[in-house]
């Protein structure tokens, strides 16, 4: 009796995404890219060993992407059909490891820079807040298209954020404190371009507080979350039923 069959070929099914994480132990919240209870699918994680969040950041990443391109690998190996990154910097890294990989590769909340822009009305600009002013060079700007006059605000002069996160100097974090500079910089961001349109966040940890900066701000707001949920329809597009799902088990 003839029937479907169910095609082999990987170590793990179910999961088509997979995540480069960067080496931390600070708390990953809810809406934080590496809490898996983000994802309103499952996903695959994959560490990559030495790669700190200050080496990465404040480091450009020096050394790293041999690494990067293994544990990449690994992900497709295990059955990873597009692959992330877990910091916005890693836009760097885009050609390389799409090119390695062959499979969709999203480095960054920056990628969606462009298609964020088109959405504006003339005169309008996209904003950036990124955990490190200082470190966002025009190298990864470029990777990303992303023209080197954009409006950018980082929070390294905030009480808890980039503390916690880059200098790693605790474990712990205060969430508030860490939201009240989020929303600064927001605030900052608005008040020195008062034609920004849309918000683009650069961290993946920023998520938790971009419905916040929505409330505060009035404007769109767009991060890790929003590029990876566009990238996985992609990969998994939402079946509607019939009558177009019977079209294709009849041959049609």
């Amino acid at each position: 009796m003839h029937g479907p069959i169910a095609k082999g070929g990987k170590a793990i099914y179910g999961a088509p995404l997979g995540i480069l994480m960067l080496e931390a132990k600070f708390p990953r919240i809810p809406g934080d890219m590496g809490n898996a209870t983000t994802w309103p699918f499952p996903v695959l994680y994959r560490v990559v060993r030495g790669a700190s969040p200050e080496r990465v950041v404040l480091d450009g990443a020096t050394g790293l992407l041999d690494a990067f391109l293994e544990a990449a690998s690994d992900l497709v190996a295990q059955g990873a059909e597009a692959i992330t990154t877990n910091c916005g910097f890693l836009a760097i890294f885009q050609r390389e490891l799409a090119a390695h990989v062959r499979v969709p590769v999203a480095t960054s909340a920056l990628l969606q820079y462009t298609w964020i822009k088109s959405t504006l009305p003339p005169g309008q600009r996209v904003g950036i807040i990124t955990v490190s002013k200082s470190s966002l060079t025009p190298r990864h700007l470029e990777a990303a298209n992303i023209p080197p006059d954009t409006p950018i605000v980082g929070t390294e002069t905030g009480q808890e954020f980039f503390r916690v996160l880059i200098k790693a100097e605790q474990q712990d974090m205060n969430i508030r404190l860490a939201a009240q500079d989020i929303l600064a910089a927001g605030r900052e961001l608005v008040s020195m371009e008062p034609d920004i349109g849309a918000i683009l966040l650069e961290c993946t940890n920023m998520p938790p507080y971009a419905f916040a900066l929505r409330e505060t701000l009035g404007l769109p707001v767009y991060d890790i979350y929003s590029l990876i949920t566009w990238l996985h329809a992609g990969l998994r597009p939402r079946q509607f039923g019939p009558p177009a799902d019977w079209a294709t088990c009849l041959g049609g």
